[in-house]
């Protein structure tokens, strides 16, 4: 029996009730639970209480940072991968680099976003603009003269027509990196392994569990993991002191 371990949202709720019939059709018995945090997930990871974690981008980063053995990324989301931040304004602003930003307002993400908080806040810093000091104000949500974004987001409210055309510009796209990831343990038995990552792929749209797995999930498919991608994330968190 593997044990998956997510933390206690509705979409873990409603992927894993999908994920576990689909791996038992494929011979591979799975439970699952869920946890109060993203810290406590991390903890069950390392203590080796579950063989799996459904882990976000910083908490992923945490866990192969404390594990004594390499843990493995075994499948991930395909909008997790290449994932990308941008700097947006109005399509009419003055605003057309990332310097053009000292002494505007910029508006943040969710507090507890990587994409559009913490990476967001280090990739002005790397630009050479300290958020404290030379912004002329930064919130989260409101209104402002500029703000991050994930592309992804942007291109998916864009098709749905959720933002009106050429309302805004985009001035500044941040190198590719990777996001949420199901994250194995390093020892899990090769073949085993190899099983449970083509059960994750094996999960499409064809039927009504799969369909309810990749709504949940926000995403079109499951990949296979990939290695890459992390190492942006992991500089952003030091820095910010994070890890």
């Amino acid at each position: 029996m593997l044990g998956l371990g997510g933390i206690a949202s509705q979409s873990h709720v409603d992927a894993f009730q999908g994920i576990a019939p689909i791996f038992r059709r494929r011979g591979i018995e799975l439970d699952w639970v869920l946890y109060s945090g993203y810290d406590a997930l991390v903890d069950a990871f390392v203590s080796r209480e579950i063989d799996m974690a459904w882990n976000g981008p910083l908490s992923y980063v945490k866990i192969r940072r404390q594990v004594d053995e390499p843990c493995r990324v075994i499948a991930m989301r395909d909008v997790g991968i290449n994932f990308v931040t941008g700097f947006i304004t109005r399509q009419d602003s003055d605003i057309t680099t990332v310097e053009d930003l000292i002494g505007r307002r910029f508006a943040f993400g969710r507090r507890g976003s990587v994409q559009t908080g913490l990476l967001a806040h280090y990739f002005l810093k790397q630009s050479g603009i300290n958020p404290r000091s030379d912004l002329a104000q930064f919130t989260f949500y409101d209104e402002r003269d500029a703000g991050a974004v994930s592309l992804g987001t942007l291109d998916a409210m864009n098709r749905k027509g959720a933002l009106p055309a050429d309302s805004v510009r985009v001035l500044w796209s941040s190198p590719g990196y990777s996001h949420c990831c199901f994250t194995a343990q390093g020892d899990m038995n090769g073949t085993v392994s190899d099983e449970v990552e083509q059960a994750f792929v094996s999960i499409d749209d064809s039927d009504a569990v799969g369909r309810t797995v990749l709504k949940a999930e926000g995403c079109r498919s499951i990949v296979p993991g990939i290695s890459e991608g992390w190492d942006l994330i992991e500089a952003a968190a030091l820095e910010e002191g994070l890890l």
